[in-house]
């Protein structure tokens, strides 16, 4: 049920992180400028949330970092940023604060703002079910309200007293249940006859430095396997596609086109995808598109993970983790050769039966996630104002 509408102007704070941060921004500004068309949005934002009138004070590509030694890397800025920002809201407070993801930024800005009597909600659970469980403490006294995208998170967090709604993913109500991959071909002015594969090494720079090679390396290998193959890549920032461009330069003999599209398209154009695990594997597999996932980190990060056994969870993949079972490649770490991708990618293209059967199963996982979330987002936030 929808919140009544109010003529009251509201002040809203957010913080997103990264692309995919921006893009849930932005759908829930929308929904709730629809009950609200006076809102006032502020805060750290990308270039979607700005196009729906958000006020970006900083831009969310400063939060665009990954893996526990890298934000060690980048402690001393983000910390001078998380205090700043701290000291604005503080002055001038708005109604409600909305951290979208970016919990190591957001969970510790949203207790301080808590703990000063502002509402905070945080959109988009940290993975804590599966990495790192004792972050829920602190969560239990950061948030007002928790907002998960997935149906199995309510439970683990309703059991630590954390006050949470499942509101479905923006995702899977904007995309269509079926994508014509020869149209989207054409759109990207690709063949539309040839095999076609999608590389997606991530969206951070330290993702595109890491796993890049090994996709470009498996391309290659494909290449000498399938006579009639394309491959197509895309970046979200102009220095990720600059990164992988670069890269691209040691390898004159594979047919790489880099697509200034959305990943979404680039997606419904291949017949398989290689890609870092993240979103991008659930968007994925809304396209309904098979796939090899790949995982790297930082070998310091890895190694903390494994020794402190931080990882909770059989799967790393959203896909698999849905599932709850593996349904697609998942390859971690030094698991991540040229080879190991080939060979992955060979299974879904030699055995259709396979991949139809991996599509169906992504049919219904795409069913369960349709909620019509940014509205139900917006009637969780704006519920706590009531």
């Amino acid at each position: 049920m929808q919140t009544s509408f109010v003529s009251t102007p509201l002040k809203i704070a957010l913080v997103a992180g990264e692309a995919s941060g921006d893009l849930l921004g932005a759908s829930l500004i929308k929904a709730l400028k629809q009950r609200h068309p006076q809102l006032q949005c502020y805060g750290i934002a990308g270039p979607q949330m700005q196009k729906e009138g958000m006020e970006a004070w900083y831009d969310s590509e400063e939060l665009a970092v990954f893996g526990l030694v890298e934000v060690l890397c980048h402690l001393r800025r983000l910390l001078r940023l998380r205090k700043k920002l701290l000291q604005r809201l503080l002055s001038d407070p708005p109604d409600i604060f909305i951290g979208i993801d970016a919990p190591e930024f957001n969970l510790g800005l949203e207790k301080r703002l808590k703990a000063a009597g502002i509402r905070t909600v945080h959109y988009v659970s940290p993975s804590v079910w599966a990495w790192r469980q004792g972050r829920v403490k602190k969560i239990h006294h950061s948030v007002d309200r928790m907002l998960t995208l997935f149906p199995f998170e309510p439970a683990f967090y309703e059991a630590h007293g954390v006050d949470t709604r499942f509101v479905g993913h923006p995702m899977a109500d904007e995309i269509p249940r079926q994508q014509g991959a020869r149209e989207a071909r054409r759109e990207l002015g690709l063949n539309p006859d040839r095999t076609t594969i999608a590389l997606l090494p991530g969206s951070r720079s330290g993702e595109v430095s890491r796993l890049a090679d090994s996709f470009l390396q498996a391309a290659a290998e494909l290449a000498n396997r399938y006579k009639d193959i394309q491959f197509v890549t895309t970046q979200a920032t102009a220095t990720t596609r600059e990164m992988l461009i670069q890269k691209l330069g040691a390898y004159p003999d594979i047919d790489v086109q880099v697509s200034a599209s959305s990943a979404r398209l680039v997606l419904a154009a291949c017949d398989v995808a290689i890609l870092a695990s993240g979103t991008i594997s659930l968007e994925a597999l809304l396209v309904n598109r098979p796939m090899v996932v790949a995982y790297r980190v930082a070998m310091p990060t890895y190694v903390i993970g494994h020794v402190f056994k931080l990882l909770k969870t059989e799967h790393f993949s959203l896909p698999n983790i849905l599932a709850g079972e593996r349904l697609v490649p998942e390859l971690l770490q030094s698991e991540v050769t040229p080879n190991a991708l080939a060979d992955c990618v060979c299974h879904w293209l030699d055995n259709p039966a396979q991949t139809a059967q991996l599509q169906s199963r992504f049919a219904t996982i795409h069913d369960g996630l349709q909620r019509d979330a940014s509205n139900q987002a917006a009637s969780a936030i704006l519920e706590l104002l009531e």
